[in-house]
C-alpha cells in the first residue's frame, strides 16, 4: 500500500510538472494539461499514467521478436523489452500483460486503449513520433539485410542487391528501408515470417533488425545457414504511448533509474545486447 501511495504521489507530481512547464505535444489532442469543463469536471486529459495504475494492469502490444520479446519454453513472454517492461510494472504495483498486435495497427491499437505502450524494438521514425508520444531512445539498432550463408560474399552493398527478392515484415523500419533503397519486396507479418521466408528459398533475401539478427541467425541459432550483410540503415529504439500521456515521461525516470542502478545493464547482458543500451 505504502508503494502504490509513492508511486501515486510521483505520477501527481509529475503531471504538476507538465502542467507547468509545458509540453511540446500540447498541440496534441487532449494536450497535456487537463482543463475544467462547466461543472467542474475534468476533460478528457487526465493523467495516463494514474488510468494505469487504477486499472491494475499496464498493457504492453508486442510482436514475437527475439531477443526483445518472444517465448520461452513455457509459453511465457521474456526478452530485453519484456523485461524492462515487467520493471516499469512493478514501479506502479501493477501487473503486466503482454497483448501480440498487427505491427501496422500499432498506432491504432494505442488510441483504442486496447494497449498501454508499444515496447517491441520500435524505431523512432518521423512517423512513430509523430502519431505517438515517445520515450527517449533505449537501445541502437541498424536494419541489415540477411541471405544464405554461402552467398554472402556476393552482397557487400546496396547495388549488389538490386536483382534480389526480400521478405519484409509490414509496416516495419525494414519494409522502408527496401523502399528507399527500390528494393524488390514482399511483406510478411513478422520479422520472424520474413527470415524463414529465406530459410525457406522462397525469397533470396530478407531485411531485419540488427539485434534480431543477432539473436536468430548464424552458428549456434535456429538458422545456422544464414549470415547478415549491408547495414542499410541505422537507428534508434523508443517505447511508444498515446498521443499527449504523461506515461512515457514516468517511463523515462523509470529507465534512468534502472540504468543508474545497474538493472538494465544486467537485462541487456542476458539477451547478449548490452552494446546496443544508450545511456539514459
Amino acid at each position: 500500500m505504502k508503494k502504490r501511495i509513492l508511486v501515486g504521489l510521483l505520477i501527481g507530481a509529475m503531471t504538476l510538472g507538465l502542467v507547468a512547464c509545458g509540453s511540446d505535444s500540447s498541440s496534441s489532442s487532449g494536450g497535456e494539461t487537463a482543463s475544467t469543463e462547466e461543472g467542474g469536471e475534468s476533460s478528457a486529459a487526465e493523467s495516463d499514467a494514474a488510468y494505469i495504475q487504477d486499472k491494475g494492469t499496464l498493457i504492453v502490444g508486442i510482436t514475437d521478436f527475439a531477443p526483445m520479446d518472444y517465448k520461452d519454453d513455457t509459453g511465457e513472454w521474456i526478452g530485453f523489452d519484456a523485461d524492462m517492461a515487467r520493471k516499469v510494472a512493478e514501479s506502479m504495483n501493477v501487473d503486466v500483460e503482454f497483448v501480440e498486435i498487427d505491427w501496422d495497427n500499432k498506432i491504432l491499437e494505442l488510441e483504442n486503449k486496447s494497449i498501454d505502450v508499444v515496447w517491441n524494438g520500435m524505431t523512432l521514425t518521423p512517423e512513430v513520433t509523430n502519431a505517438m508520444e515517445c520515450t527517449n531512445a533505449y537501445c541502437n539498432n541498424a536494419q541489415v539485410v540477411v541471405v544464405n550463408a554461402d552467398v554472402a560474399d556476393k552482397y557487400q552493398d546496396v547495388d549488389s542487391l538490386k536483382d534480389l527478392s526480400f521478405a519484409v515484415e509490414s509496416g516495419s523500419a525494414g519494409e522502408a528501408a527496401a523502399n528507399e533503397n527500390g528494393l524488390t519486396s514482399i511483406a510478411v507479418k513478422t520479422q520472424a515470417d520474413a527470415v524463414m521466408e529465406v530459410a525457406a528459398g522462397t525469397s533470396d533475401a530478407c531485411i531485419i533488425d540488427l539485434l534480431m539478427a543477432g539473436a536468430m541467425i548464424g552458428e549456434g541459432t535456429s538458422y545456422p545457414n544464414l549470415a547478415h550483410t549491408v547495414e542499410l540503415t541505422t537507428e534508434e529504439y523508443g517505447i511508444g504511448c498515446r498521443k499527449g500521456s504523461d506515461f512515457a515521461e514516468y517511463i523515462n525516470k523509470q529507465l534512468k533509474a534502472l540504468y543508474d542502478d545497474g538493472t538494465m545493464q544486467e537485462i541487456a547482458k542476458t539477451y547478449g545486447v548490452q552494446d546496443a543500451v544508450v545511456a539514459q
